[in-house]
């Protein structure tokens, strides 16, 4: 892959002309970017399942599984391995590389850790990359997961630092940002994006944005999640965002962060064909695949082998990843 140049300086008045640029230019600039560094026509593939569903202590303003919202949303317990293996096995035959397991916690206790440890070493003897999110760390925290061998710790910044007071009260920006460190500090590869359409400007994208790429390494993986409105949660209403603001956002997200994943997340079931091939065009080369993410639903199987092949995409595989970084 041919060098670029990593910047961790870029001021949001800087990101905020990426994002005002001619829709054109703006896809021509990242697509260049993306082609620097890897395969255009090659995506990687995750899988997520919700290991412990609802009952969070948390107030995130879009989720459902928080004790603080009417959603109706029917609380499980912690999965036994088998079942997580079960389902991480038939995503790897639908041609998941990485398997991503979600608990709805504010912080993981000693004792829950321990079972999601066995999760991560029953899934790498599957051949496949582990991630996962399980709310606030410790350090020590981090290094019992580093040592059971997981690859990606996924903790979103959710939004910008000034909106984010309008989305979550019961942790702190800094909190997050404590516990992505605490995660790079072991040697994970850190997963951490945004959520976009939760009535937010677009200023707010560019902080956000500059926030993820003037880390002092830039995240491994960007998911960019557009919000899905869940009934009983305050967000529930929100104006839907313009698809070519989301657009634009991946774009922005490729060129600040050229040798990062960026991951098409949350909302692809509510995207068209034409908007998802549109951001990858505009650089993102990562997706979660299967019908359920945690709790809201995702793009069919068929419909993203289908829009693959009339797209020529290819599943990226992990030596291909490898490769990549």
């Amino acid at each position: 892959m041919n060098s670029q140049t990593l910047r961790h300086d870029w001021s949001i008045d800087e990101i905020e002309v990426l994002l005002n640029l001619p829709f054109n230019d703006l896809l021509f600039r990242a697509q260049t970017i993306h082609r620097n560094n890897f395969d255009p026509n090659s995506v990687q593939v995750s899988s997520l399942i919700s290991i412990k569903t609802g009952s969070c202590s948390e107030d995130c303003g879009y989720c459902s599984q928080s004790a603080k919202h009417g959603t109706d949303l029917e609380k499980e317990r912690l999965l036994p391995v088998a079942d997580v293996v079960k389902a991480a096995q038939a995503a790897k035959d639908k041609g998941s590389t990485r398997f991503c397991m979600g608990a709805a916690w504010r912080n993981p206790t000693d004792a829950n850790l321990q079972h999601v440890k066995d999760m991560i070493v029953a899934v790498h003897d599957l051949g496949m990359e582990t991630c996962v999110t399980l709310g606030m760390l410790t350090g020590e925290q981090a290094a019992e997961l580093k040592e059971a061998g997981l690859d990606y710790y996924n903790h979103n910044l959710d939004t910008s630092p000034e909106f984010y007071g309008n989305v979550v009260t019961t942790r702190t920006y800094e909190d997050r940002l404590k516990t992505l460190s605490h995660v790079r500090e072991q040697g994970i590869s850190v997963c951490s994006g945004g959520i976009l359409g939760m009535g937010e400007s677009r200023r707010d994208r560019a902080s956000m944005l500059r926030e993820l790429s003037n880390m002092v390494k830039h995240p491994d993986s960007v998911p960019v999640n557009m919000l899905v409105q869940v009934e009983g949660t305050p967000l529930y209403g929100t104006a839907e965002l313009d698809p070519f603001e989301f657009i634009r956002t991946i774009a922005v997200a490729r060129i600040l962060m050229p040798k990062s994943h960026v991951r098409l997340s949350a909302g692809r079931g509510d995207m068209s064909d034409e908007m998802q091939a549109l951001c990858f065009l505009a650089g993102a080369n990562s997706m979660f695949y299967g019908e359920r993410l945690l709790t809201t639903d995702n793009s069919e199987t068929s419909r993203d082998v289908e829009l693959f092949d009339r797209l020529g995409i290819a599943f990226q595989s992990k030596d291909e990843q490898l490769t990549a970084h």
